[in-house]
């Protein structure tokens, strides 16, 4: 629940005109991906995959962010509980089995486990993105996850996980095919923004808009889209996410061996630590 007193996400359908919007309502945590945004989240899209009137979703944030990605306080709340979990097994107070089921425990606690590509874009219905504001980490991966994405003026998009010293998640999987290579190399190895505008250049964004412009123009496409004929647009999503994902199986094979043995370093650790405690890290290149 926001601070607002309403849920982590709002989710509004509109059958007449065969769409639904679909708002991450955390502006205090910048819409991150903590409390109960993500069981919310999967269950709008859950009701909305089910549901044969609606056509298109629209996915977008309450305040400046459109998402901040991974919320790093919980990330850095669970290193910390599997840490003393490990701790615990170490001097023999609990079994192997104790620990695998603490472990589990954080891990569902924190919402930390991070899904694979696919979420939005293998949903058979189209996904527009509103990116009303900052976009980091995860926020981009989650537009990238969208067929189509409208920006306001005010938003940008980051894939900085590397600064934080852990690995993008999807993110590493659709930036090169929704962008020139080198511009995605200047967002996944510097970890350098992107602006609204900047991202319209080369394609990744369809078009940026007044930020009082932004969900009119979203919900003008959304009915465009809903007034088509559902199956003729549902196959020709089919058609275009069979390019966009090809390879992305041996793609995803790779991420997981190197993160495997990424996400055992001091680095990951200390990323997250650093920004709850809110001071520069101190990287030790192991």
């Amino acid at each position: 629940m926001s601070q607002d007193g309403k849920p982590d996400v709002i989710y509004e359908k509109f059958p007449e005109k065969h769409y639904a919007i679909i708002t991450m309502n955390r502006p205090e945590r910048l819409n991150a991906s903590g409390g109960d945004l993500p069981r919310l989240l999967d269950e709008a899209f859950g009701d909305f995959s089910a549901d044969s009137s609606m056509f298109v979703g629209i996915l977008t944030g309450v305040g400046r962010a459109f998402s901040a990605g991974m919320d790093l306080r919980d990330r850095a709340d669970r290193d910390a509980a599997i840490a003393e979990a490990k701790a615990k097994h170490q001097r023999g107070e609990i079994t192997q089995a104790e620990l695998d089921k603490e472990v589990a425990a954080v891990n569902s606690r924190t919402n930390y486990i991070r899904r694979h590509p696919g979420t939005l874009s293998d949903n058979p219905k189209p996904f527009i993105a509103a990116v009303n504001g900052l976009a980091m980490g995860g926020g981009t991966e989650r537009a990238c996850d969208c067929d189509i994405r409208i920006a306001s003026k005010n938003a940008y998009f980051a894939l900085s996980e590397v600064r934080r010293g852990i690995m993008p998640g999807s993110g590493i999987h659709w930036a090169p095919r929704l962008m020139p290579i080198g511009h995605a190399a200047l967002m996944l190895y510097a970890g350098q923004n992107m602006t609204a505008e900047e991202a319209c250049r080369i394609g990744f964004v369809q078009e940026v808009v007044e930020p009082d412009r932004l969900m009119p123009r979203a919900i003008e496409i959304a009915e465009q889209i809903g007034a088509n004929a559902p199956l003729a647009v549902q196959g020709t999503k089919r058609m275009l996410q069979y390019w966009r994902q090809m390879g992305i199986t041996g793609s995803l094979q790779l991420q997981a061996g190197i993160n495997l043995h990424l996400n055992t370093t001091e680095d990951s650790k200390e990323g997250p630590r650093a920004f709850a405690e809110k001071r520069a890290p101190v990287w030790k290149g192991r």
